[in-house]
């Protein structure tokens, strides 16, 4: 997806800020009682940095409590995902780096809307 663009996702959306050839941009908003995928990436680790709401990062077995101005670094191959338990969105940014950025390099291990 080209920069600036948008995409609605079941738990919120995110819009791409900057898609360069070594990393990849976004900001993320995780409406009020959705998480993500529980997930992992074989290509890219991620740095994520939390601006507003409340949110709780699963990494790996642990559970980490987002809110803003923190920040977590994500490597390459764990298995994360992000929910929001709060009454606001959770608002945060993403930095991809590595070496490859499609939305096919997501390896789902739970997901609550059924994809793959």
């Amino acid at each position: 997806m080209p920069a600036g663009e948008t995409d609605h996702r079941p738990w919120g959306r995110y819009t791409v800020l900057a898609d360069e050839p070594d990393h990849k941009v976004k900001r993320i908003t995780v409406e009020p009682g959705q998480r993500l995928s529980l997930q992992r990436h074989a290509h890219r680790s991620e740095h994520w940095f939390a601006v507003s709401g409340e949110g709780v990062v699963t990494w790996d077995d642990e559970e980490i409590h987002f809110s803003p101005g923190q920040a977590v670094d994500l490597p390459q191959g764990c298995w994360h995902r992000v929910r929001n338990d709060g009454a606001e969105p959770f608002v945060f940014f993403v930095v991809q780096g590595g070496s490859y950025f499609g939305e096919d390099d997501i390896e789902r291990k739970e997901d609550d809307y059924g994809r793959v």
